[in-house]
């Protein structure tokens, strides 16, 4: 009998990848362990690991990424301090955090690039003008390319030992196999043909070479194809760094340290040492410490780098705050609730984080491409070269074909096509307070063509207001104002609230309170004349009794606009009307035009009665055949399904615990960040703001995203297939086979990048 334990999760670098061949072997190295499952993504060199921690330890993972012939480490947590943490292994035990050595290999590969290129350059110029061969140039070239050869290309050489030596074969293989034949033939020209004759000459061509045999060289071509690809990888290196900026910038914006209340006196103390449930004091100008709560003062609080919304939110105590937000006013005293993990800014973190290791199912395609990618390469060059001799073209063009096709067609672009864009685009959109959780949701959000939008908290405030109260001809409309709100005091329900906040003058003792669901309240209040039984609820028997007439009035008036009428009995007998209204979002017709222009019918849901729905999807220009009113929280997930059942790709807006079944349900979930934690679990898409328009957005972000990722894949796809069979023709000259593989990798991450500059519409 097995034991079965719960799986582990833990996050690896993995430095040295050169391409998705590496990372499909890593991949496959750790998922041949026992007990694990590992997902590895090459753009953002991470691999996302689930283990069994009774059997197998971090330690372990490293061990076999090591013995794969790269570099591992355990993941740091971004918002740590480094030098508190613990070490872990290699680099970061002695102190060099992962981010310093990819510094330090994009300086070399810096270095690299500008050696290769000075001395490369002049052996190609005397390659393609025969006016500055002189009498020794080809020496003179072999002076030159020589070090490019060997030091310049040394990383693609190492690595295509290290994955020889492991039965792989991967990019390096096509690079170092290229530049070592057209290297190697060099040699043997120069020292057994008649290429090392005094005053030999030589011309280009942007074909492959003609018939010289050993009386040609190809200094150049291993020369600049190193250089090309040197530069290409550098331009990718600082591309990637580039790519994930967003989401540092994101995790940057926490304090380091917090000035915390101990017996009456501030102590200044590093982050990672506050406790929930310690106070600690935030002054103008400063960022708020962690998730907290505010105990004392009054401030103006701007979340823009959160959530994006421009205008700050006035805070006093007892409301709640969001770590890394920035107090732009007053001074405040604030309780933590969530620190270290638990926090909002520690969850995003971890949503994009996640959101950018998981891989497209598009992505998974192109990593079973790449792995038998490399060796059909190889047997199409070979095919090339012995076509090209079979058909007397001569052994130097066949070489040159040869040598083009296995450099042409390393799948570097290929590799990249899909992980840049995501890692851009996931990044873009936590700077504007946009989550996407994964890359499946780009396509959800591609296909769906409804959206239904929960009314309350959503489309509306969700606050409600008081707006009227009509009472009968013998009633103090302010007394009943009172009882009411006497009676709803002790309740948390928004209705009941509003009637609160409504009143102004003091309030009186309740007691032997009872809620009726669905109907209302009631409780026994004291006044001076003694005690009497008020009851706020569902307006019901009005239409029957002539002398309730001007309560029945104000009922149908209120439901005609939209608004909520209750019903005040004083001892059994009606008296008033309350109209509590909840105000449509200012900004919620602009979204709801939006998604029309998107392609996207809105529809509204909600528990409310049909005519204050339809009075506010009027407002905000939504088809009134598309309410779905009197729903119960229970039936909403129907309500999702019937449409999907009708042929809809259905995406669904929430905010409450209510909507997380929805959520679910629908082809794409979108949570408003004001909601509940369970909303957004449930969710493909958060939005940590309380603007509909962000949702629109959010849903460019993720179509913008997917046709970058298709552009990408289509260009990767197409030089392949259009520019191998060129050079196996030997149409291409080997050398600007290099420069073109390089171009296209730095085109699809450029591509990818220019999702930086998206904007939102509003």
């Amino acid at each position: 009998m097995t034991t079965t334990h719960a799986q582990t999760h833990v996050d690896l670098e993995v430095l040295g990848m050169t391409c998705t061949s590496c990372s499909a072997r890593v991949e496959r190295k750790l998922n041949k362990m026992e007990g694990v499952e590992a997902q590895v993504n090459f753009a953002t060199e991470t691999a996302s690991v689930l283990y069994d921690a009774a059997e197998l330890t971090t330690d372990d993972l490293v061990a076999t990424i090591e013995a794969a012939g790269y570099k591992g480490f355990v993941k740091a947590d971004p918002q740590a301090d480094n030098s508190n943490s613990e070490a872990t292994t290699g680099e970061q035990a002695q102190g060099t955090s992962i981010s310093d050595v990819r510094l330090q290999e994009q300086e070399q590969l810096k270095q690299r690039v500008l050696v290769s290129a000075v001395l490369g350059i002049p052996v190609m110029l005397m390659s393609m003008i025969p006016a500055a061969q002189f009498t020794y140039w080809q020496w003179a070239s072999l002076t030159l390319a020589a070090p490019v050869y060997v030091w310049g290309g040394l990383p693609f050489h190492r690595a295509a030992w290290k994955n020889l030596r492991h039965g792989a074969f991967t990019m390096d293989t096509l690079i170092s196999l290229g530049t070592t034949a057209a290297f190697l033939w060099s040699l043997i020209a120069l020292f057994w043909g008649g290429a090392g004759e005094p005053g030999m000459r030589m011309s280009f061509s942007l074909l492959s070479h003609g018939g010289g045999g050993l009386h040609d060289i190809y200094l150049d071509t291993s020369a600049m194809v190193i250089v090309f690809l040197l530069l290409g990888r550098w331009f990718e290196a600082r591309a990637k760094g580039r790519s994930s900026q967003a989401l540092q910038e994101l995790l940057n914006l926490g304090a380091k340290d917090v000035a915390v209340l101990r017996d009456s006196q501030e102590v200044r103390i590093p982050i990672e040492q506050l406790q929930v449930g310690e106070q600690f004091v935030v002054r103008p100008g400063e960022r708020i410490a962690t998730d907290g709560v505010v105990v004392s003062g009054t401030s103006a609080v701007d979340e823009s780098m959160l959530t994006g919304e421009s205008l700050p939110v006035d805070v006093s105590p007892g409301s709640i705050v969001t770590g890394a937000t920035m107090n732009a006013s007053g001074r405040l005293i604030i309780e933590a609730q969530r620190v270290g993990q638990d926090t909002t800014l520690a969850g995003i973190a971890r949503l994009v984080s996640d959101a950018q290791s998981r891989k497209a199912p598009v992505q998974r395609l192109v990593d079973r491409i790449s792995q038998v990618f490399v060796p059909l390469v190889i047997l199409a060059a070979l095919l090339a070269l012995g076509w090209h001799i079979i058909a007397g073209h001569g052994l130097a063009h066949a070489f040159s074909a040869a040598v083009a096709v296995t450099i042409i067609a390393c799948p570097c672009a290929l590799g990249l096509a899909t992980p840049t864009a995501l890692l851009v685009g996931t990044g873009r959109g936590a700077q504007l307070g946009m989550l996407i959780k994964g890359p499946e949701v780009l396509e959800a959000t591609r296909q769906v063509d409804t959206i239904v939008l929960d009314k309350t908290g959503t489309v509306t405030t969700g606050i409600m207001t008081v707006t009227n109260v009509v009472g009968l001809d013998d009633v103090d409309t302010n007394e009943i104002l009172r009882l009411a709100a006497s009676v709803e005091n002790g309740s948390e329900h928004p209705i009941g609230q509003a009637i609160v906040a409504a009143s102004s003058s003091p309030l009186l003792p309740a007691h032997d309170f009872r809620a009726d669901a669905g109907s209302g309240v009631s409780a026994r209040v004291s006044m001076q004349e003694g005690d009497v039984c008020v009851t706020v609820r569902t307006p019901s028997g009005l239409d029957d009794q002539p002398a309730l007439s001007a309560l029945a009035d104000a009922v149908t008036t209120a439901r005609s606009h939209g608004a909520t009428p209750v019903m005040v009995d004083i001892d059994g007998v009606p008296r008033s009307i309350i109209t509590v209204h909840d105000e449509v979002k200012p900004t919620s017709a602009a979204a709801v035009a939006t998604f029309k222009e998107l392609g996207i019918e809105p529809m509204l849901l909600t528990g409310d009665s049909h005519g204050a729905a339809v009075h506010v999807a009027e407002q905000v220009g939504i088809n009134t055949d598309h309410v779905f009113a009197g729903v119960l929280p229970q039936d909403k997930v129907g309500t999702i399904t019937m449409l999907q059942e009708q042929g809809k790709r259905v995406a669904m807006v929430g905010d409450g615990i209510n909507d997380a079944a929805a959520l679910a349900a629908a082809n794409l979930g979108l949570a408003m960040g004001a909601g509940t934690d369970v909303a957004i679990e449930a969710s493909d898409i958060t939005i940590m703001n309380n603007d509909l328009r962000s949702t629109a957005d959010a849903i460019r972000l993720s179509r913008a995203t997917l046709r970058t990722i298709k552009g990408n894949l289509f260009w990767a796809f197409a030089y392949n297939v259009i520019l191998i069979p060129v050079a196996a023709l030997g149409l291409l000259n080997p050398m600007l086979a290099g420069a073109a593989m390089a171009l296209s990798s730095v085109f699809v991450v450029t591509n990818s990048l220019r999702l930086r500059r998206f904007r939102s519409l509003f």
